[in-house]
């Protein structure tokens, strides 16, 4: 199962001239829809005297969710070749703006794709990119009594551990790579119950150990 994907470390940005025009790219790793707005919006505050504000973004491990945007360039002359780029770079939940400040001169329908594909692409190049590791985070409630098994097996098992509150009960919040998730399950209910990794993986529950799914990381 693919549980990886190529991303942005950090935010980045790029430029390219053409002919007076100046356009600035702008490129953040995202995760969701909402913050494609929430960037736009302070571009557009950053660079209120800019013509155009295009873009485009590509989200999701199977890259499904994607959008190119002209924002009144001519039609296919500035989303779609910033799209490439990504597609291009191999990137997915990335979400690139180009700001372009007019300069006087028009520059065509091939100077454009040229100045929106350049403008994104000098900001991929200097852009430090990272493989993104897909996790599931979930939460385990136990009784003390199991503590000395859970944190054995959550050690050998070198899971990330994001939380731990030991109240009434233990509680342990934990991100599992998604290809590894029914083998670390299998392990902490192995240690946890006392049993073969066989018997293990033909058990549904432990007694004493709830574990809840919380969100994809």
């Amino acid at each position: 199962m693919k549980d990886s994907y190529l991303t942005l470390a950090d935010p980045v940005t790029g430029e390219f001239r053409d002919r007076g025009s100046k356009f600035l790219a702008y490129a953040w790793h995202i995760r969701s829809e909402p913050e494609v707005q929430q960037h736009l919006e302070s571009l557009r505050k950053l660079h209120p005297k800019a013509r155009h504000y295009c873009y485009a973004y590509r989200l999701g491990l199977d890259k499904n969710n994607f959008r190119a945007n002209d924002d009144g360039e001519p039609s296919g002359t500035a989303g779609k070749p910033m799209l490439g780029q990504i597609d291009s770079f191999g990137l997915t939940n990335v979400f690139v703006v180009v700001v372009r400040y007019f300069g006087g001169t028009l520059l065509g329908t091939s100077g454009l794709i040229n100045a929106y594909r350049n403008a994104t692409q000098d900001a991929f190049l200097k852009a430090n990119i990272v493989e993104q590791l897909v996790e599931d985070v979930y939460q385990l409630t136990f009784g003390y009594d199991l503590m000395p098994d859970v944190m054995n097996a959550v050690k050998k098992m070198e899971v990330k551990v994001l939380r731990q509150d030991f109240g009434e009960t233990a509680v342990l919040e934990i991100a599992i790579r998604q290809g590894i998730r029914e083998q670390v399950f299998t392990t902490l209910k192995a240690y946890t119950a006392k049993v073969s990794i066989e018997e293990a993986a033909l058990m549904e529950t432990v007694p004493g150990l709830t574990i809840e799914f919380l969100y994809v990381s």
